[in-house]
């Protein structure tokens, strides 16, 4: 299966990254830059290719028979964004109660531009005592995957600044809406 994925990629003109989150069961994934639904296509296929699956927070209006299952199969997990459910607790919980996970966040919160990211992603990594594991997708090269490891401070502007600075280097399907 790796290997038809690998074709796939390939054929669509995508290299993934060689660099792989060994030794690590359980990570935040902040990815970026966030400027396409391909995004999530292309991203899904590598994280398949190093054989990690990925967790990904979604409204849950989009969990409705049949889309919903599929959802979930993928790594979907459901939230309600219109409520203050604890959201970061809920997610704190998926780390504590599985013995790997990789919980994927493009903190710009949207697919356009957005110099002011959501932090959520940041206190879950603290409160779950897990590191950051910053992936990339550059469409200018067509490579992808796992850039480094991260570990959060404390320092929230700070770090979010850090991360800025390694992810905008690469470039997004629609770099005019990428990371400033």
């Amino acid at each position: 299966m790796i290997g038809f994925i690998r074709f796939l990629l390939k054929l669509m003109g995508w290299k993934i990254d060689e660099h792989t989150p060994n030794g690590v069961k359980k990570a935040v994934v902040v990815v970026g830059p966030h400027t396409s639904n391909w995004d999530f296509v292309i991203g899904k296929l590598a994280f398949m290719t190093y054989g990690i699956k990925g967790r990904f927070l979604i409204k849950k209006e989009m969990f409705i028979p049949p889309f919903g299952w599929i959802l979930k199969a993928m790594g979907g997990v459901p939230i309600d964004r219109k409520s203050n459910n604890k959201f970061t607790e809920q997610a704190v919980w998926y780390f504590n109660n599985n013995e790997t996970m990789y919980m994927v966040f493009t903190p710009e919160g949207t697919r356009g531009y957005n110099p002011n990211w959501k932090k959520g992603f940041y206190y879950i990594a603290l409160k779950a005592k897990v590191p950051i594991y910053i992936a990339y997708m550059d469409y200018e090269k067509k490579i992808g995957g796992f850039h480094s490891l991260f570990e959060p401070t404390g320092n929230i502007d700070m770090d979010i600044i850090s991360i800025k600075n390694i992810l905008k280097q690469f470039k997004g399907k629609y770099p005019e809406k990428g990371i400033d």
